[in-house]
């Protein structure tokens, strides 16, 4: 069901919200139409009622007779501007029924929408005016067949019955308006926080492409320029240059296809089998690195490695990893020296320092992302990182993680 399929079906303050309400030119709703056609016919018929009593009476002249008929009519058709104009029409109504009983009907059903289309201020003001002159009416043009005293009650009654009927309508489209703009509010609010996760999702896997693949490719990139810049290298260097070549290429497409595979819906594809990096992976990626011609110096002083919980452990592997590959990259030939210390309760500390290049190298361009990366990593998992140049001249990154006990 939408909107705009049925809103025939419902008054024009609430079928379209987006166009002026109360105080609009809206147009009509076909619901509006049949409600408009049906109070002009009721104030008719009450109006003609009256005018039947009147014209009874042989004591009225018939002159009053056709001016109180071209009153009740004039004011039934006053009733179509009755959304229009609510106030000045009731105010108006009700000052000619003083002194019309022709237009009681009409007075009612300008009551009625005043008290629809108006807040609880101009209602009460009107309304207490209505009751005002109430007794007016019934003394000035008395009905033979009834006394002045049920008259003036029954015109009080049905005042205060149109105005408090009106009221109720009124908090009821008020209320659907409200359930409207709370559904409006709460889809944009879904939509936000859905663009919110997708948005932390991409990030997310950025994060660890970067992270993963970095590391892969400085190796591709070191070896690559070796091989371009040393064509006249010993066929065992070229061998062994080509085979760290093609298994990080390997390793790369592996660790490309797992975190291609996190983006699959559950059930889409197989579980990866290989394992995740843990803190006993550390001396596989150092002797990686060295194999690729760096220099590393790992300080272990963990107790219970093999204890620390795995994400803990996938972490300080990240951190150490995108080390080596800023190192890699911004100060080749420098020695490395990574440190981890802590233990279960103390939380680990993991630091990593290298000096200042000293020969002129190629650059590698780097998207600057990776330090960002691994600050909310740590950040994350509960821990702080921090990194920056050195005294020395050269660069250092420290962290620190919780472990508990």
């Amino acid at each position: 069901m939408t909107r705009t399929e049925y809103r025939w079906l419902q008054p024009s303050a609430t079928a379209d919200p987006e166009l002026p309400g109360d105080r609009g030119r809206s147009r009509r709703t076909a619901r509006d139409w049949a409600v408009d056609i049906t109070a002009f016919l009721c104030a008719a018929a009450v109006g003609m009622l009256a005018a039947d009593a009147i014209d009874a009476d042989q004591s009225t002249p018939d002159g009053v007779v056709f001016v109180d008929s071209l009153i009740g009519a004039a004011a039934c058709c006053a009733l179509w501007v009755r959304r229009r104009w609510p106030v000045g029409l009731a105010v108006a109504l009700t000052l000619v029924g003083i002194v019309e009983p022709v237009a009681a009907g009409a007075l009612l059903v300008a009551l009625f929408s005043l008290a629809v289309h108006r807040p609880l201020k101009p209602v009460a003001i009107v309304g207490a005016g209505a009751l005002a002159v109430a007794p007016l009416q019934p003394w000035l043009r008395p009905d033979p067949g009834t006394s002045f005293i049920a008259s003036t009650v029954i015109g009080v009654l049905l005042v205060l019955l149109v105005l408090s009927w009106g009221m109720v309508v009124r908090s009821g489209r008020q209320l659907v308006l409200t359930l409207r703009e709370r559904a409006r509010r709460a889809e944009a609010e879904a939509e936000l926080r859905a663009e919110q996760a997708q948005r932390l999702a991409r990030e997310a896997i950025a994060r660890e492409m970067h992270d993963v693949l970095a590391h892969r490719l400085t190796l591709l990139s070191v070896h690559a320029g070796a091989l371009e810049f040393r064509p006249d290298a010993p066929p065992a260097e070229v061998a062994r240059a080509a085979g760290v070549i093609r298994d990080s290429a390997h390793e790369a497409l592996q660790d490309l296809r797992e975190i291609i595979g996190v983006l699959r819906a559950p059930g889409e594809g197989e579980e990866s089998d290989r394992p995740q990096p843990t803190l006993l992976s550390l001396d596989a990626l150092i002797a990686e690195s060295c194999l690729a011609g760096m220099k590393v110096t790992l300080d272990n002083r963990v107790a219970e490695p093999a204890a620390a919980p795995a994400a803990l452990g996938r972490t300080v592997y990240r951190i150490a990893q995108e080390c080596l590959t800023n190192a890699r990259k911004h100060a080749p030939g420098t020695e490395i020296t990574l440190t981890l210390t802590g233990g279960p309760g103390d939380g680990l500390t993991i630091e990593a320092h290298n000096p200042a290049p000293v020969e002129p190298f190629e650059r590698v361009p780097g998207s600057g992302q990776g330090l960002i990366g691994l600050t909310e990593r740590a950040t994350l998992a509960g821990g702080h990182l921090g990194h920056g140049p050195q005294p020395d001249g050269g660069f250092g990154v420290r962290a620190w993680l919780p472990w508990a006990a």
